[in-house]
């Protein structure tokens, strides 16, 4: 469990953080009807080069056996893909879908982990409800990392948001610990029990990120062994920001 209190390590850490938030922000703008995946990957290799950082996602090894190594510079996952989608020129951006853009870059050794799920043009109200709930689940459970807490509470705060809201967490997909590695020790689920897991300390480096699906959580990965989808085909969301713990409560590392 990597703590982060040296002076120098932690501003590498944000400078990492603020490139992979300034990715994402300038992406998000992009996320437009007639736009295909593949559109939105390129830009994001050509962003990384503009802020001085590479992709943490190009080539990272599968968790599928049969998979390739990651093949693109972000994850993009449009409607009922949960996570991990990779970019295609043959999947083109509508009206009314919802899109999913994870960004995950290095800079001089250390990471930087955002993502949101934004509106191609007009959507209908529940997929509104949808990325309404899963960004303030994301906010609730940044609150509850502070030292003393545990790894649990901030579980306990998504889920309970989520279902009061009428949706379902990921259970098979997971936050994480993040430094001068991009999966550190240790994971945060999106679930959780107060008191229970891991203690809370100052110094450490949290990827928060509820994955939350319109239907039930049950999902499967398509045929890439990379993307998750929802089972039921109903459209999932994903927020997500990086933070360190403080002695005076959590800050936000990507913005």
């Amino acid at each position: 469990m990597p703590l982060y209190t040296n002076p120098a390590e932690v501003q590498k850490i944000k400078v990492a953080c603020r490139a992979a938030a300034a990715v994402l922000r300038d992406l998000c703008q992009k996320a437009l009807p007639s736009v295909t995946t593949a559109d939105l990957d390129a830009l994001a290799a050509e962003l990384m080069k503009k802020y001085g950082c590479r992709s943490g996602s190009l080539g990272y090894p599968p968790h599928n056996r049969g998979a390739k190594n990651y093949p693109g510079q972000i994850c993009i996952s449009v409607n009922d893909e949960i996570v991990h989608g990779i970019g295609s020129p043959k999947r083109v951006l509508k009206e009314g879908d919802i899109v999913s853009l994870d960004v995950v870059v290095e800079k001089d050794g250390y990471y930087g982990d955002n993502a949101r799920t934004v509106a191609v043009g007009s959507i209908d109200s529940r997929c509104a409800n949808l990325l309404k709930a899963t960004e303030e689940a994301l906010t609730l459970g940044i609150q509850q990392a502070v030292p003393g807490n545990h790894i649990g509470d901030i579980g306990y705060a998504v889920e309970s948001h989520v279902e009061a809201a009428g949706f379902s967490v990921i259970r098979n997909m997971v936050g994480h610990a993040i430094g001068r590695s991009m999966h550190e020790f240790p994971q945060v689920p999106n679930f959780g029990t107060p008191g229970r897991g891991e203690l809370l300390k100052a110094g450490m480096v949290l990827a928060i990120e509820p994955m939350v699906n319109m239907g039930g959580e049950e999902s499967y990965f398509d045929v890439d062994g990379w993307t998750l989808k929802t089972q039921d085909r109903l459209p999932s969301a994903h927020f997500e920001n990086t933070i360190i713990i403080t002695g005076k409560g959590p800050q936000i590392l990507t913005v």
